[in-house]
Parts: C-alpha cells; sequence; structure tokens
C-alpha cells in the first residue's frame, strides 16, 4: 500500500475514534445518567480532554490524512510527483498536532483517574481517594459517580494512546512518503496493510467499551 493510502486508513481510523472520544466527554457531564449541578462535577471533566484534544484538534490530521492519496499540492514546481511528496512532508505537521491533542487528553485522563470523582460522603462534598485506594461504596452522590468516571477517563485514555499512537505512525509514513515518493519502486508502494490497522482500531475500540460495562453487567 502506498503511503498516501496508508494515511487515509489513518484518517479513516482517527474519525471514529474523535466521535467516541467526544461522547464519552458529554457524559462525563451527566455521572450516572442523570443531569447534575455543575458544581458537582469533577474539575478533570472542564478540561474538555476529549471534546478538545482527542476530539477537536484530532480532526485536523485525520481530514488532512483522508485528502493525502489525491493530494499534489497542485503540482510543486509544476511536478506532480513533486507536489505529493511536500503533501506528505506538511502532513507530519498535522500529525504532531494530532500527538500533542492526543496527549493532552491521555495526561488529563490519567489525573482524573488518580484522583478520582468529586462526590458527597459522610463528610461532605470533596474528593475522597485523591490520596488513597477506591472504596466505591463511600461516594454517596451523585449515584455510581466512581464506575461512571473510572469507565469514561479509561477509555479516553486508551483511546488517546491509540490516537497518539497512529499520530506518530503518519509521521513515519510522511517521511517515506516524502523520500521515496507516493508510491516506492512503482504501484506497489509500502508493504503495509490498511485492513490490519482498521481490525486493530476496531478491536482496540470494542476492547475499551467492554471495560467500560463490565462493571455494569457483573452488578
Amino acid at each position: 500500500m502506498c503511503p498516501g493510502a496508508f494515511a487515509k486508513c489513518l484518517g479513516i481510523s482517527l474519525l471514529p475514534l474523535s466521535v467516541v472520544c467526544v461522547l464519552c466527554n458529554i457524559l462525563l457531564f451527566f455521572p450516572g445518567g442523570t443531569p447534575v449541578d455543575t458544581k458537582e462535577l469533577s474539575e478533570e471533566v472542564w478540561y474538555f480532554g476529549g471534546i478538545l484534544g482527542s476530539g477537536v484538534l484530532m480532526l485536523f490530521p485525520a481530514l488532512v490524512f483522508l485528502g493525502l492519496k489525491n493530494n499534489d499540492c497542485c503540482g510543486c514546481c509544476g511536478n506532480a510527483s513533486c507536489g505529493r511528496r511536500f503533501a506528505m512532508l506538511s502532513s507530519i505537521l498535522f500529525a504532531a498536532v494530532g500527538v500533542l491533542g492526543a496527549g493532552y487528553s491521555v495526561v488529563v485522563s490519567v489525573l482524573a483517574i488518580k484522583r478520582g470523582p468529586f462526590c458527597q460522603t459522610s463528610e461532605g462534598w470533596k474528593y475522597p481517594f485523591e490520596n488513597r485506594d477506591y472504596l466505591w461504596k463511600e461516594c454517596l452522590q451523585p449515584l455510581d459517580v466512581v464506575h461512571w468516571n473510572l469507565s469514561l477517563f479509561s477509555v479516553l485514555l486508551a483511546l488517546g494512546l491509540i490516537q497518539a499512537v497512529l499520530c506518530a505512525v503518519q509521521v513515519v509514513n510522511g517521511l517515506l512518503g516524502a523520500l521515496c515518493g507516493d508510491c516506492c519502486g512503482g504501484s506497489r508502494g509500502v508493504s503495509v496493510n490498511g485492513n490490519v490497522l482498521l481490525s486493530l482500531v476496531a478491536m482496540c475500540s470494542i476492547y475499551g467499551l467492554y471495560i467500560w460495562s463490565y462493571p455494569l453487567l457483573v452488578k
């Protein structure tokens, strides 16, 4: 598969991951599936890791990757091949933006998981798990907030890592495309199976959803 076609597979993989991350972040505003007062939400929810980092910022590289296969930058110096090389090289910058966005989402998710949710305990509203292990029954309100936050932030963490890896792969792919052209050695191109990549992303997404739903299934 040529670098341009492979980049398109990466873009196709990033788009659904971005949508899932945005949905997860939105769900964090409704702990336990019920609307609550904004003062009762954990601070990390307002950092918008899934909406900004893995969502909006990830759309830019995803859309650029999708168009790389047919993008020749209007032909660099009248040479379509040179234009494609420049397009592949410029994609590295957008891949770096994607890595930064995914990294931001990962950092926010790690901090949220480590700190735990903001909830009402017998001692009032606070972060009861900030300096110790989780005790699920300690949070009285909002209902199921521990499972809700832990599951959604875990999904954001997993998908953010996948997005960072995919963007890092495009950095290498972009360098190959810039150095070797859109297809190294003719039509054969770089020997990469895009179907394997898409299958891997689908499996990781399903696994992330399983992690989120497992505590509900065993209740």
